[in-house]
């Protein structure tokens, strides 16, 4: 490590390496800039390792019978993702895993459930049908359900590989910041790191650190723009348990209980527990957002034996633009002052979209990327984040 520069010059520093930074380092690199990415913790530690991996398209967000703003902006999202999933979009992701193709919607036997269900079914034709009962998932095969299964093209990735995959070909230009780290707003932009000990001169800051954008733009002197967290508190739970991928249509834009599945690290499967549920059980303990999850899918599953399984709930922070209401912003968010981009995604489908709105950014500026000029191979020596791993892959007691 002692062969890491004390000095360069970059076209962009990036901080925080989850998705929104990391799709931004790929996109950039591939136009040629160069840029670099500082990580304090491990990759995707923030929100991003707590994400479902939902590449949405907006199904979800039509349950009130009207199209929202959100569900016009991620429209195009699984078809770009697809794109580069199969290796010919923007990004070259065939080496990610995808959990499933298809997710399912499903109403209980509740009007206000079904009416959600023909919404959905109606407003997004192109993206869910109803199945037949000998084509529901076997989880919903059991003839105490009583409801309506929809099948939505919205397809599941394993975030794990997600955050390889982007990360593994820019290694060489993520630098892993352990001390004390000095911003300076400019022209140059200036970056001092304790450890590594290296002063980065940059034209552009790019600040994608989630939650950490306030303490950066605390470290710049800055309030603005305003963050605001909207928490949730989700539940895992581990056992003998179907995979599935799906959502509980209930009588308002969230839905009732969101499942997706995924493995732990002795490939014991586990349900991701989110919607509704996750919402309310903010102001829960632990121990009892347990128990009304128990409660909720015993309601939903009767026919489920759930008393074997292990138990963990994950409380997290959502981090976003400050909405004078508090609601989930409609728009990803990317605003410049003074040669500092603060930006925050909304959501992980969404990352490409913040690429395009930070690219407009520097092309109204009229820059352009600079000679590359051995930008990589100077950054090579110098030390690395590793990639955090997934909450129910670690090995942290379960009830």
């Amino acid at each position: 490590m002692n062969d890491c520069p004390r000095h360069i010059d970059a076209d962009l520093v990036i901080f925080g390496g989850g998705i929104a930074g990391l799709w931004l380092l790929a996109r950039l690199r591939a136009r040629g800039w160069r840029a670099l990415l500082i990580e304090t913790g491990a990759l995707g530690q923030g929100q991003t390792r707590y994400s479902q991996g939902i590449i949405h398209g907006g199904t979800k967000y039509a349950l009130t019978g009207k199209m929202s703003e959100a569900a016009h902006m991620v429209a195009k999202m699984p078809e770009h993702w697809r794109a580069c999933l199969q290796g010919h979009g923007e990004l070259d992701l065939r080496a990610v895993e995808v959990l499933a193709e298809h997710q399912y919607l499903w109403s209980t036997a509740s009007l206000g459930s079904r009416l959600a269900g023909f919404f959905a079914s109606r407003l997004m034709r192109s993206r869910t049908r109803a199945l037949e009962a000998k084509d529901y998932p076997e989880l919903f095969r059991n003839p105490a359900f009583a409801g309506q299964v929809y099948e939505l093209n919205e397809p599941v990735l394993e975030v794990g590989s997600l955050l390889q995959a982007l990360a593994g070909p820019h290694r060489d230009v993520m630098l892993h910041s352990r001390g004390q780290m000095r911003l300076r707003a400019g022209d140059p932009c200036v970056v001092e790191l304790a450890e590594p000990a290296i002063t980065v001169h940059a034209r552009r800051l790019v600040l994608t650190a989630g939650k950490g954008n306030a303490e950066l733009l605390q470290g710049l002197g800055r309030s603005e723009p305003q963050m605001q967290l909207r928490p949730l508190q989700m539940v895992a739970l581990r056992g003998e348990l179907p995979g599935i991928y799906a959502h509980c249509l209930g009588s308002s834009a969230t839905p009732r209980v969101t499942i997706n599945s995924a493995k732990d690290a002795s490939g014991r499967t586990v349900w991701y527990l989110g919607g509704q549920l996750a919402e309310e059980g903010v102001g829960r303990s632990a121990e009892a957002q347990i128990a009304a999850a128990r409660a909720e899918l015993a309601a939903l599953f009767p026919w489920v034996d759930f008393s074997t399984c292990q138990w963990r709930a994950l409380p997290i922070e959502r981090a976003e633009v400050a909405q004078g209401s508090g609601r989930l912003p409609d728009d990803v968010f990317a605003e410049q002052q003074d040669r500092v981009i603060t930006a925050w995604p909304t959501k992980l489908a969404l990352a490409p979209v913040l690429a395009d709105r930070i690219e407009a950014i520097l092309q109204q500026d009229g820059l352009a990327p600079q000679p590359d000029a051995g930008f990589a191979e100077a950054l090579a020596p110098c030390p690395h984040p590793s990639v955090s791993p997934l909450p129910w892959q670690e090995d942290t007691p379960w009830n």
